[in-house]
C-alpha cells in the first residue's frame, strides 16, 4: 500500500447525544477504500448506540469538503474484482447512511466532488458554505457517477443529476446545489456555517428519538433494494475502468 493511501483517518467523538464522525485525508480529503470502510463502519455503529440521537458528518480541513474516491487506488486497478471492490467504497457509506436509524446531518465547507456529492446527498439534512461547489466528474476519466447517482438522483431529480453527470467537467455553485436542494441551508462564511450546525443540532437533541427514526424511514421509503442497486453499480463502473478508453482519459488527467 503506498503511503498516500496509509495517510488521513476517520474520527468519531460523542458529546451530549451527538455522534460526531470527522474524516481527513491531506489530498483534499479523498478518501481511499481503507478509509471509506472505516467511515462505512462508524457510521453503522453511531446508529446502534442507544445513547446517540443524531450523527453529523464533517470533514477536517478548512479547503475541500472531499475530493471523492482516490485517484492513487483508481489508477491501480487491474482487474474487475479490483474495480468492484474500488467502486463499493462509496456503495458502503451511502447504504450504512441510508440505513441508520439516526438522522445524519453533513457539514459541507468546502468543494465537493464525486462521491462526496454522494455523502452529501445521503444526508438527512446538509449544511454548507457558499464555497461548497459541486461537481460529478466521472465521465471526464471515462467511467460515470454510477455508485452515487441513486442518492443525488433521490435529492435533487432526474434532471439535476444528469446535468452534474454529464457536464462532468463544469463546477455547479453551492448556490445551485442549495436551489436545487442538495443543501438545505446555505450560509456565508465558516463561523456562520457552525453557529447553523450546532443550533440544528441542539433542536436534535430535544425531539423524541423514536420519531426521528420512524421520520427517518419515511424519506428513505422506497431504497430497501439499493444493496443490491449499488452493488451492480460499482460492478459497471469495475468494467469500465478497465476499457482501453478509460485507461487513455485517466493517464491524460494524470499529466494535466
Amino acid at each position: 500500500m503506498s503511503e498516500a493511501l496509509q495517510q488521513g483517518h476517520v474520527k468519531r467523538q460523542d458529546e451530549d447525544g451527538i455522534a460526531t464522525i470527522e474524516f481527513f485525508h491531506p489530498l483534499s480529503n479523498s478518501l481511499p477504500s481503507r478509509l471509506l470502510a472505516q467511515l462505512a463502519q462508524t457510521v453503522s455503529e453511531a446508529g446502534k448506540d442507544n445513547t446517540v440521537k443524531a450523527l453529523l458528518l464533517k470533514a477536517a480541513g478548512e479547503r475541500a469538503f472531499c475530493a471523492g474516491a482516490s485517484f492513487d487506488e483508481l489508477i491501480s486497478i487491474q482487474n474487475l474484482e479490483e474495480g468492484k471492490r474500488f467502486f463499493s467504497g462509496f456503495a458502503q457509506v451511502i447504504n450504512a447512511m441510508r440505513t441508520c436509524p439516526k438522522l445524519i446531518v453533513a457539514r459541507v465547507h468546502g468543494k465537493a466532488v464525486g462521491g462526496a456529492v454522494g455523502l452529501a446527498s445521503a444526508a438527512d439534512y446538509s449544511l454548507a458554505t457558499q464555497h461548497a461547489a459541486v461537481k460529478l466528474s466521472e465521465l471526464a476519466v471515462g467511467i460515470g457517477p454510477f455508485v452515487v447517482g441513486p442518492a443525488v438522483e433521490r435529492k435533487i431529480g432526474l434532471s439535476g443529476m444528469s446535468e452534474l453527470a454529464i457536464n462532468a467537467s463544469e463546477w455547479r455553485s453551492a448556490q445551485w446545489a442549495h436551489q436545487k436542494g442538495l443543501y438545505n441551508d446555505l450560509y456565508e462564511t465558516t463561523e456562520a456555517l457552525d453557529e447553523g450546525v450546532n443550533t440544528l443540532l441542539e433542536r436534535l437533541k430535544g425531539y423524541n428519538p423514536a420519531a426521528m427514526a420512524e421520520l427517518k424511514k419515511v424519506f428513505w421509503q422506497g431504497t430497501e433494494h439499493w444493496d443490491e442497486l449499488l452493488a451492480e453499480r460499482a460492478r459497471v463502473s469495475g468494467e469500465l475502468v478497465l476499457s482501453r478508453f478509460t485507461r487513455e482519459a485517466i493517464e491524460k488527467f494524470k499529466k494535466k
